[in-house]
């Protein structure tokens, strides 16, 4: 998540509301007044703020699992909020100005990623996106992680969801060197990359640290086109992204991914690589 092409740094403090989480919360309330406690009083019993009671009662925060439990026998003992519970889904976390984004990646026909700071997004296995996570500045909660790693995992669908569509991706060498996460993690990462180069949707480059200078020197970038032929393009920074549709400017960066596809290395080679990077690690 940037916003959640990869890193973290664009999580919102909360997921986004939904109606079943807004339903809950009234439901919540309810009970409470019902019971004639104020929020300060109820979180108490459940072991949190009143803050977090408010968030919980606006369908701002989903109800985390002891919150639910805490608050049963105080607010009648009723099991309609532990009956309720299942069925209440946040939407994803992701980042504000990564929504719009996000929304075009499902109907894209082919998508473009060239990522120079860590793994992107699509391509993450759990305990990489958990490592960067838990890097995060400021910490994050864990519902705040939870929310995000189930936000990147729902996203990932879209490789094996959408067959027809076309990715490709162009990987600095060194993100592979770092070991974000510890040696077996990085292994793993590795494995699951070259396990998802084998989807006959996905291509994969590695731009090689021998390459002294190439196109995309200014940063990430993302490309997209939809089904009916208009491109798009996604920059992302520490805690900002772009959607760029001005005609001229995402010409521009086509320009510059397809000359970095002509330098990096080539699908083969570049499993090649990533095969002896895995055994010298």
């Amino acid at each position: 998540m940037a916003g959640d092409a990869g890193g973290p740094s664009g999580l919102g403090s909360e997921p986004e509301s939904s109606d079943s989480m807004r339903t809950f919360g009234a439901v919540v309330q309810a009970l409470r007044e019902h019971a004639g406690l104020s929020r300060e009083q109820l979180g108490e019993h459940v072991r949190y703020s009143k803050h977090t009671v408010a968030s919980v009662e606006g369908g701002r925060r989903m109800p985390p699992p002891d919150f639910v439990e805490r608050a049963e026998p105080i607010l009648g003992d009723t099991g309609v909020l532990r009956r309720s519970v299942p069925h209440v889904v946040r939407k994803p976390g992701l980042a504000r100005w990564f929504r719009a984004w996000a929304g075009l990646e499902r109907e894209a026909i082919s998508l473009y990623t060239y990522e120079c700071r860590l793994i992107p997004g699509l391509l993450q296995t759990e305990a990489y996106g958990r490592a960067l996570f838990a890097s995060h500045l400021p910490p994050l909660r864990d519902e705040e992680i939870e929310a995000a790693w189930e936000a990147r995992s729902e996203r990932q669908h879209l490789l094996r969801e959408l067959p027809n569509t076309a990715f490709s991706f162009i990987l600095e060498e060194h993100l592979f060197l770092r070991r974000t996460g510890g040696t077996e993690v990085a292994r793993e990462q590795i494995d699951a990359v070259l396990a998802i180069a084998e989807l006959r949707n996905v291509e994969i480059q590695v731009m090689p640290l021998a390459r002294d200078a190439h196109p995309g020197l200014g940063g990430p970038m993302q490309l997209l086109e939809t089904a009916d032929n208009q491109w798009f393009a996604y920059n992302e920074g520490q805690e900002s992204g772009q959607l760029i549709s001005d005609p001229k400017v995402v010409s521009v960066l086509q320009r510059r991914y397809a000359r970095m596809c002509a330098q990096a290395l080539n699908p083969e080679d570049s499993l090649s690589l990533l095969q002896r990077i895995r055994g010298d690690l």
